[in-house]
């Protein structure tokens, strides 16, 4: 079995200060071997600073003529990685600003090397008096979001110490994100593919200063928030398509019955019957991605809009009747429950109908 200590740490860096050579000294020390620097666009200035890792610490350099952002530099790390040490676990991230001591990133190496089918995160206390504002508050929306629109439950989604094996880091190398966001995309990018096995680390601020500015919670983690808009959006489209097939079908079968009632409850059948299929379709395959089987996936799509649709009716029903008179606020009443139902609807979809069978 391979020596621990030879599996790759990769270091983004961006204008590094005297903290970088400090701590990989801590990390030689320790006796880590493959120490990975990425120099991401820092410019001519800097310049010392990453021949001093080569010539002192033996680091391998990997160079950006300019600032790509974190993500990217994380993929050209990733790609270095599985053409030079192909057979290794996989890799672990760090960051080059201090947050991160030499003890904990060898920690992770020999947790990765007993769990190499596992992402592994570095998880601080946000509670410590040395935490910045900003990443303790940043923290608390994304864990709050990630579990409620994602089903991903972390308690750290900003920490740069991770362990991600040589598979899941072949698959990042195509996940959205240049910069910070590619962080927030990666843990999502784990549901139904990894389990996330998280580790206490050392929670380290030399300056509030130094790290205000870094994490922006609502851009960092657009995607997360997108997935409930392309709900949205399929859901609304859906009731609009519905809508519009429902007065051409009504336009053009009428002739055909011999009442009125009869062609309504027809067109309503088919108009809801292609609808459905639609926003069955764009939920399976562009709000949640999912790789369960159609089959299944659609006979808990058709359970679960039965069931929704029982409810809307004896829910409004029973409020209307508790809750006001006759001609008061059904169609207020109804807004409400149907509200609450969509965002039902959102979780039992994402946990129910479009997750992989394990």
């Amino acid at each position: 079995m391979q020596d621990y200590r030879a599996i790759p740490v990769i270091i983004p860096s961006l204008e590094p200060d005297e903290r970088l050579p400090r701590l990989l000294a801590e990390m030689r020390e320790a006796g880590i071997e493959n120490i990975v620097l990425v120099d991401d666009g820092s410019g001519p200035d800097y310049a010392p600073v990453f021949e001093r890792a080569q010539r002192e610490f033996g680091c391998t350099v990997l160079r950006h003529a300019v600032n790509l952002g974190k993500g990217r530099a994380l993929k050209t790390a990733f790609n270095h990685c599985l053409n030079t040490w192909p057979n290794a676990p996989g890799a672990i991230t760090a960051d080059s600003d201090g947050q991160h001591s030499a003890a904990d990133i060898l920690r992770f190496m020999e947790e990765l090397a007993a769990h190499p089918d596992s992402l592994l995160l570095g998880c601080r206390n946000f509670d410590d008096a040395g935490v910045p504002f900003n990443s303790r508050w940043g923290n608390k929306i994304t864990c709050f979001m990630f579990k409620a629109l994602c089903g991903v439950s972390v308690s750290d989604t900003q920490t740069g110490l991770r362990g991600i094996p040589t598979a899941f880091m072949a698959r990042l190398m195509n996940v959205p994100g240049e910069r910070f966001e590619f962080e927030s995309n990666m843990l999502i990018e784990t549901r139904d593919r990894l389990p996330i096995r998280e580790l206490s680390i050392q929670t380290i601020y030399d300056s509030k200063e130094n790290h205000s500015s870094h994490f922006h919670p609502l851009r960092d983690s657009a995607r997360i928030y997108a997935i409930f808009g392309r709900f949205l959006f399929a859901s609304m489209s859906a009731s609009v398509l519905d809508l519009a097939l429902f007065s051409l079908f009504l336009l053009l079968l009428s002739p055909l019955f011999a009442g009125r009632t009869q062609a309504v409850f027809f067109c309503t059948a088919l108009a809801r019957l292609l609808s459905a299929s639609y926003n069955y379709y764009i939920n399976h395959r562009v709000v949640f991605h999912s790789q369960a089987d159609h089959r299944r996936a659609a006979m808990r799509y058709v359970l679960l809009a039965t069931v929704q649709m029982l409810a809307s009716a004896g829910l409004v029903s029973l409020a209307t009747s508790l809750l006001c008179p006759p001609g008061g606020w059904e169609i207020l009443i109804k807004a409400v429950v149907d509200i609450v139902l969509f965002f039902v609807s959102f979780q039992i979809q994402r946990e129910f109908v479009y997750k992989k069978k394990a």
